[in-house]
């Protein structure tokens, strides 16, 4: 065990936890001043006033936290980090006046990152993908989901779930993994329809991974041209037998009734729905589902944002993830894209930080994180500020002090 003594802010969201993330309003946040927080390698002692200290924890190491703000842990809920090449070529393509049919001409778009994700090996996408978590983990991400699909064939596949497993434990006791399998990301062009992809591929592929126990979730792309409903309930239906959750791309071109299936199978998250009907964001509201919303994605693609207050008025738990990606946001600053959507979507500051803590901690079934209380995961993000609003206020800056840097001075 460790304290942390004289902490300028400590941010426990413990109200937000209590209204389980949703109708959020600042005083949410819960915030203690001169703090003190008592911990150990994998939950919370003891949090409170630094006065108020039990004498109990006098002899333990101590570090001095004036001048920092800390957090719940950060969580990326909705990444795709694990690919070969980068596409961007084609965003510059894009900004040139360059549409989707001109791109695939000029051979982009995910067949492109399929081929070069094929290309490269096992040990350089495993080093290509160290360097960008180490990234995200400078800026004070704690925890990310890294979804597969970017190979779309039965061993390839197989080979990038298992890699995602070995970041899993190479990361492990400083960066929490959650592995996604999403093979069912994309139709490749030699399949005449998704079920007999499903069929060949993303279905025996499951059957394989399950027994493994390397996989945390499953993934699918629901969209026209992409994955039907039937496909969404096979897949859905034969992970809940093997016990493994569901989530699900959903209503990002279109109103497919992702969101609703979502609720139907009690999925972790329904992601995107930028075209989520009125119906089915209040079902979404009387729901465990958590709507991800990907605002960097619009950003980035310079396409339509989600209707965020819809969501939050009705009530739903909402997160915020990076969606971070070769082809539609190479933007791995979860913090900024956080910061950006405040205005954009008209959050508050418990909504916004609720959603990149909380809301996104439960959208991967971690229920004891995304709250600084006692019993709770010790996962808490550091920053060099006084406050959290000089977090938020500091578009683009990285504010964050990573735990190991602080544990580091630490006297044997």
């Amino acid at each position: 065990m460790r304290v942390f003594e004289n902490i300028s802010q400590l941010v426990t969201l413990e109200s937000a936890h209590q209204k389980d993330g949703r109708k959020l309003v600042p005083e949410d946040l819960s915030i203690i001043e001169n703090a003190a927080l008592v911990f150990d390698d994998t939950q919370i002692i003891w949090l409170g006033k630094t006065e108020a200290l039990p004498t109990q924890y006098a002899a333990l190491p101590r570090h001095d936290l004036s001048g920092h703000t800390i957090t719940p842990g950060i969580v990326d809920s909705h990444t795709h980090i694990v690919f070969g090449g980068n596409r961007a070529r084609e965003y510059a393509a894009r900004l040139n006046g360059a549409d989707y049919e001109a791109i695939a001409k000029m051979g982009g778009g995910i067949l492109f990152t399929m081929k070069h994700t094929k290309e490269s090996s096992r040990k350089d996408l495993f080093d290509a993908s160290v360097e960008k978590i180490e990234r995200f983990h400078q800026l004070g991400i704690n925890t990310i989901e890294i979804k597969s699909g970017y190979a779309l064939t039965y061993d390839k596949e197989l080979e990038l779930s298992q890699i995602i497993y070995d970041l899993k434990e190479h990361f492990r006791g400083r960066v929490k993994i959650f592995n996604t399998y999403l093979a069912a990301h994309a139709v490749p062009k030699e399949y005449k329809t998704s079920a007999a992809f499903m069929n060949e591929v993303v279905l025996p592929l499951l059957e394989n991974l399950a027994p493994q126990k390397i996989i945390d979730a499953v993934d699918i792309f629901q969209e026209e041209g992409y994955f039907s409903a039937d496909d969404v309930q096979r897949l859905f239906i034969r992970s809940k037998e093997l016990g493994i959750a569901t989530k699900i791309h959903a209503d990002e071109f279109n109103d497919n009734n992702g969101a609703g299936m979502a609720v139907d199978f009690s999925s972790l998250s329904a992601d995107h729905l930028m075209k989520c009907s009125d119906e089915n964001i209040h079902k979404l509201s009387n729901s465990s589902t958590v709507a991800t919303l990907l605002p960097g994605t619009s950003l980035f693609l310079g396409k339509p944002l989600a209707p965020a207050r819809k969501f939050l008025d009705a009530g739903c738990k909402v997160a915020l993830a990076s969606d971070y990606n070769p082809g539609s946001c190479h933007i791995d600053n979860l913090l900024l894209i956080a910061s950006m959507a405040g205005p954009l979507y008209k959050l508050n500051q418990a909504e916004l930080w609720g959603g990149i803590t909380l809301n996104a901690a439960h959208a991967l079934g971690f229920y004891k994180d995304g709250c600084i209380k006692e019993g709770f995961s010790s996962n808490v993000s550091i920053f060099k500020a006084n406050t959290i609003d000089e977090i938020t206020y500091a578009w683009g800056q990285n504010l964050a002090v990573p735990m190991e840097n602080i544990l580091a001075e630490e006297k044997p």
